[in-house]
């Protein structure tokens, strides 16, 4: 386990090497395996990246986001023109059933979202391209996975099976649970970035409504 000094200068280098952030309007601080991060930032899209790229750092544990979206001046947009914008970037993601969804916008720039998808992978990607627009200044994502029953064991196989295409290596050193359609993912991986290619199998799986994550990272 690296000192807590030797973590917050990873991480602040991990800050700097990411084009999407502002290194300089963020803090950092490290107490046993945990990142804090404050500071003011323009959007909330380059909160969530911040909080990404802390991630991505070796010997991280968890990450408390206290980052406060302060959009400037000259960047803000009214709600009807997030409202609009938020409609395009669904409609035009092909990974996303955007008519699926619905938005609402509010309070200067409050995304909330609803609806249902086929798949958590779907959820994900909604919230995604929403909170990478122009003037959202939070958002909360209430859209619901509604996907026909699958029976365990085939939910089992078709996860496992996606394991072996996105993370063949680690395999073998997770263990997959299906409790009705929640899926318990358990084991060891090397990386946040290997962490985050489990975690996509599952959620790209049809029928799985909710994860129960339960991976460590290697240390």
């Amino acid at each position: 386990m690296n000192t807590d000094a030797t973590l917050k200068t990873d991480v602040t280098h991990e800050l700097a090497w990411d084009i999407h952030i502002d290194e300089a309007s963020i803090g950092v601080s490290a107490h046993h395996g945990i990142v804090t991060l404050t500071g003011t930032v323009g959007s909330w899209a380059e909160k969530h990246a911040a909080e990404e790229a802390a991630h991505r750092v070796a010997s991280v544990l968890d990450v408390a986001n206290e980052i406060e979206i302060k959009p400037s001046w000259s960047s803000m947009r009214s709600d009807a023109d997030i409202a609009e914008a938020v409609r395009n970037a669904l409609t035009w993601n092909r990974c996303v059933p955007g008519q699926r969804i619905r938005s609402t916008v509010a309070d200067h720039g409050a995304v909330t979202l609803t609806g249902a998808v086929p798949t958590l992978a779907q959820r994900d990607e909604a919230e995604r391209v929403v909170r990478e627009l122009e003037g959202v200044r939070c958002l909360v994502n209430e859209i619901t996975v509604d996907a026909p029953s699958v029976a365990a064991s085939t939910l089992l196989a078709t996860i496992k099976q996606a394991l072996g295409r996105h993370v063949a290596r680690e395999a073998d050193r997770i263990a997959v649970e299906v409790q009705g359609d929640t899926v318990v993912l358990s084991g060891v991986v090397d990386s946040w970035r290997e962490r985050r290619a489990v975690l996509g199998a599952a959620k790209g799986t049809p029928g799985v409504r909710c994860i129960d994550d339960r991976l460590r990272l290697h240390s």
